[in-house]
């Protein structure tokens, strides 16, 4: 190595041991400083009688857990048992700030007709949300936040020191009947306090975060706050399996009409935000939690895991978001920001602006329009003169059905015109039993359907414009807030599955009960595919595909909806039965198969005797065999 190589290395050296010193130096007058500074706020505090007694009351807190009293001399023992303390729990310089920590937790309420709210001091939090007039399955009162299910803390830093504001005790320093205030001091005169005001007859809490002159203890470089929230939110409803499906973390962009979630039917999620949110959602399937910002948090991370069922804390899910808030620290500073604790009602929801109502999963694009203009307000509509749920899902699928009408009758038509023609695709299937003939076969099927004016897809289109309704009702059923805990029948709630008998044990994917609404939807699915084949022509369909259609299908069915919502097996067994009893109609009293094939051989007459505009399908089929003929008398002459 050469000499001037090795003395670089010993001046890069001296370099850093020199920096090192001087930071250390200065590090150990900021820390001498700010000791002389807190015991001067101290003696100033102590000429205070509020403060001076919250420091003599965590004074002796701290002595009766050392076991002395302020007279006896500190002994080694001592000296190590409060070493032992101090290692278990966090120390400020801020002497007020130590009393906080030390201070004893005190709880406080505030009620209007829809929420009982209980605050504790420890963090300025809510420790307690009772959303009355709702009860769990098991006739609980109803809360959404319980006591040690709930932690929120407002994290940041002052010139040398973390400060976590849950394990701080605030002083409450105002209250009303609808708002209460808490205060956290620092010493030179700054103070953060939390504002919270319940409205009347209103499941929204404004919370505002007010800081003052936090500049004076705060590093010039500091520009942001975080807000972390924990939750862990109780059972509610009957079946595990269908509420845990329908539960999960939702948040919305400030600038998007959509919302997003960390998915649903996962054991647990986690997603790192780094755009914009302007609110956040813990729900569960019928009831939320939920935190919004009028200036929007700057991103955050979200997560939540799912308890095993039958948990000892008969718990459903832990949910955590860990947001950032700008925070400028300037001698005064308004965050404005809000709670929903209620019930995931589309019309409640909606009536805040803020798109809370996206967090109910009602589908997209033309399902979501569907079931938040049609069936929502119809449901609504029938609800304010029938009181029996069961009642207006029967009039609802009804009404449905009317509707669907005229295309379930173009729907039989095409059916029938199909099964009519069967003689004739028979003599065709003759004509052409080879393999090779196969678009021959097909080409003079085509020409048949021509003539007669028979659409091979006139029975599926009618019957694909009602899927859409089909899915909307599929999502709406679950979460649809109105059926919960309503009876009808032998279903105690038709949000829930409905049970005739409790198997005792667990049958995989089927699970431990007999639904009976999913057992009668089954059976009426049996027979309504069983039907709707017979009035199909044979078209050479495999047997395999006609049993999954009459046997599976059904079986299928009854496996998935055994745990779903009694309501929607109840609506699915409606619809089968009201489309056999339709088809019956539209058979006996709409279509005369004997003037119906008279009019198709007519048409076929007519047709015959004049050239018939083919089809760009049948254009492009034509030329397919064309093609194949040609190709088969090349490899003809190669022979």
């Amino acid at each position: 190595m050469q000499k001037n190589t090795v003395i670089g290395f010993l001046l890069i050296g001296l370099v850093l041991i020199g920096f090192n010193w001087y930071q250390s130096n200065q590090y150990k007058k900021q820390v001498r400083a700010e000791f002389v500074r807190d015991s001067i706020a101290r003696v100033k505090a102590l000429t205070n009688p509020r403060i001076a007694d919250s420091i003599r009351v965590a004074d002796s807190l701290r002595d009766a857990r050392l076991g002395r009293t302020a007279q006896q001399p500190i002994s080694e023992p001592a000296i190590a048992a409060e070493d032992s303390l101090a290692a278990q729990m966090p120390l400020y310089s801020d002497s007020l700030l130590q009393a906080s920590l030390n201070a004893p937790e005190q709880y406080y309420t505030l009620e209007n007709s829809k929420l009982r709210l209980e605050f504790s001091s420890k963090g300025a939090q809510i420790s307690q949300a009772l959303i009355k007039n709702y009860y769990t399955h098991d006739s609980l009162p109803l809360y959404i936040v319980k006591r040690e299910f709930s932690k929120m803390n407002l994290d940041f830093f002052t010139t040398g020191q973390r400060i976590s504001t849950a394990n701080l005790s605030f002083e409450n320093i105002a209250q009303t009947d609808s708002s209460i205030v808490f205060r956290l001091p620092f010493s030179q005169g700054a103070s953060i306090d939390y504002i919270y005001t319940l409205h009347k007859d209103s499941y929204l809490v404004d919370f505002d975060i007010c800081t003052n002159n936090l500049s004076e203890i705060m590093p010039r470089n500091a520009n942001f706050f975080e807000l972390d929230w924990a939750l862990r939110i109780s059972r509610f409803e009957k079946g595990y399996d269908n509420e845990k499906n329908y539960s999960t973390i939702n948040f919305k962009s400030p600038n998007e009409n959509s919302v997003d979630d960390l998915g649903m039917r996962k054991s647990d999620s986690e997603k790192k935000v780094t755009t914009k949110v302007a609110w956040f959602a813990f729900r569960q399937q019928f009831f939320s939690a939920i935190m919004a910002a009028d200036e929007s948090f700057t991103g955050g991370t979200l997560a939540y895991s799912f308890l095993p069922e039958g948990n000892n804390a008969n718990a459903l899910f832990d949910c955590s978001a860990k947001m950032q808030i700008d925070g400028s620290y300037e001698q005064q500073q308004r965050i404005p920001l809000h709670f929903y604790f209620g019930p995931n009602l589309y019309k409640e929801l909606k009536s805040y602006n803020r798109g809370f109502e996206k967090i109910i999963p009602l589908g997209k694009h033309i399902i979501g329009w569907i079931n938040r203009v049609v069936i929502i307000n119809t449901f609504d509509f029938l609800r304010k003169y029938i009181s029996n749920y069961g009642i207006i899902i029967l009039i609802m699928t009804i009404l449905l059905k009317l509707v669907l009408s005229p295309l379930t009758i173009k729907s039989y038509l095409s059916s029938a015109k199909m099964r009519l023609l069967k003689p004739e695709i028979e003599k065709i299937n003759k004509k052409y039993p080879r393999r090779e003939d196969a678009l021959k076969k097909q080409q003079e099927t085509m020409a048949l359907y021509n003539k007669t004016g028979v659409s091979m897809m006139g029975g599926c289109l009618p019957m694909l414009l009602q899927i859409p309704i089909l899915f909307a009702m599929f999502r709406f059923f679950p979460v649809s807030f109105e059926l919960r805990q309503h009876p009808f029948l032998w279903a105690s709630d038709l949000s829930g599955y409905d049970s005739i008998l409790d198997l005792g044990f667990n049958i995989p994917m089927y699970g431990n009960h007999v639904s009976l609404f999913a057992l009668l939807m089954a059976i009426s699915m049996f027979f309504y595919s069983k039907m709707t084949m017979s009035q199909m022509p044979d078209n050479g369909q495999m047997p395999g595909m006609k049993g999954m259609q009459l046997y599976f299908m059904p079986l299928f069915m009854l496996v998935l909806c055994n745990n779903f919502s009694a309501g929607l097996s109840y609506y699915y067994m409606l619809s089968n039965f009201i489309s056999i009893g339709q088809n019956w109609v539209i058979r006996k009293y709409f279509v005369d198969e004997e003037k119906l094939y008279a009019q198709l051989k007519s048409k076929a007459d007519s047709n015959s005797k004049k050239a018939v505009k083919k089809s760009k399908w049948r254009e492009r089929l034509d030329q397919m065999i064309k093609e194949q003929e040609k190709l088969q008398r090349e490899r003809a002459k190669k022979r």
